[in-house]
């Protein structure tokens, strides 16, 4: 049984991507990167503003076994951060697909599509 909600889209950084509303989609990490972050205590997310790129870090998440980069799994502008899991980055694990999200993206349709999966596609990633 899978843990990765089927309406999200997933990337190999183990990024979850919601479905676009108004051309707007959120992002954060999987249980599976949480679980292997261990407790995070630490985020650093792009400002509002800011253009990310597909792929490209854009942000860390820090836990108190490393340091993680944190990827974009879309091309566009980041319009809104999640405030909530700065000041209590537990969040991330607790409830990595609810009130644990990271930011919400404008994504440019004119960018080069990311490759991303479906959560079949990413428990065969994760599990295999």
């Amino acid at each position: 049984m899978s843990d990765n909600p089927e309406q999200f889209r997933y990337s190999e950084e183990h990024e979850w991507l919601s479905a676009a509303e108004n051309g707007v989609s959120t992002v954060g990490i999987t249980r599976f990167a949480a679980d292997a972050l261990g407790d995070v205590v630490f985020v650093d997310l792009p400002s509002v503003g800011r253009t990310v790129t597909a792929g490209e870090t854009c942000g860390e998440l820090e836990s108190t076994k490393s340091v993680s980069e944190l990827y974009s799994p879309v091309s566009g502008e980041i319009t809104e951060i999640n405030d909530a899991v700065v000041e209590d980055p537990a969040l991330l694990n607790s409830e990595p697909f609810e009130a644990g999200w990271l930011f919400r993206v404008r994504i440019d349709e004119s960018a080069e599509p990311a490759r991303l999966m479906s959560a079949a596609e990413y428990d065969g990633l994760t599990n295999g």
